[in-house]
């Protein structure tokens, strides 16, 4: 039931993509933003225990710091430990965590509307820390300031990310991918990304 109700959970932007306007005309992201400026003076929270939060006084990681001339593979999803997301995109990501090195990219980056405590759980349970840099939107910011959220509600999750990809190079995006329905994993997904980097 749940997977039906997360199906039915649309944006604007999926409605746009369906009749095949512009997205650019209705996101603030699309191919060739940068995403430094589109989400000025956003930071991201980098995946760590609490205890590793208390010691650094709870830092923030800004944009600048994760995007500024490096090439970067980032993709957004709707939560940590839920069904898709653990099953099926992170998975594919780590599973390619070389193919991905050997085009270059600097890092692989998921990022959630999660605080950093739980990501770092969830990376460790799924054994990725080691291949994918895991930051948390404690506050959605990050995802909002390029119009990249969408109503969970009817699946007890509210606001969260819509599940997409991006392949980003000195902070401008070369390659946008998001998804129709947040229970789909069919343009976000690691071979997608690959093909075009």
């Amino acid at each position: 039931m749940a997977s039906s109700i997360v199906k039915r959970a649309t944006c604007s932007a999926v409605a746009v993509l369906r009749s095949g306007a512009s997205l650019r005309s209705y996101a603030r992201v699309a191919s060739g933003t940068d995403i430094i400026a589109a989400a000025p003076n956003v930071s991201l929270q980098k995946a760590r225990s609490w205890d590793d939060g208390v010691s650094s006084k709870f830092s923030t990681t800004p944009l600048k710091d994760i995007f500024k001339d490096k090439k970067v593979v980032i993709f957004g999803l709707p939560g940590a430990y839920t069904g898709v997301c653990s099953n099926k995109h992170v998975p594919a990501y780590k599973d390619n965590s070389e193919k991905f090195k050997s085009k270059g990219i600097d890092s692989v980056i998921c990022v959630s509307i999660n605080d950093p405590y739980v990501m770092n759980a969830w990376a460790e349970r799924l054994q990725a820390n080691d291949a994918i840099e895991f930051y948390g939107d404690f506050d959605g910011s990050f995802h909002k300031s390029l119009d990249l959220t969408t109503d969970l509600s009817g699946a007890l999750l509210g606001t969260r990310s819509q599940r997409w990809s991006a392949y980003v190079v000195d902070g401008k995006v070369k390659a946008l991918n998001i998804e129709e329905a947040p229970s789909d994993v069919k343009v976000s997904g690691a071979e997608t990304i690959l093909e075009q980097i």
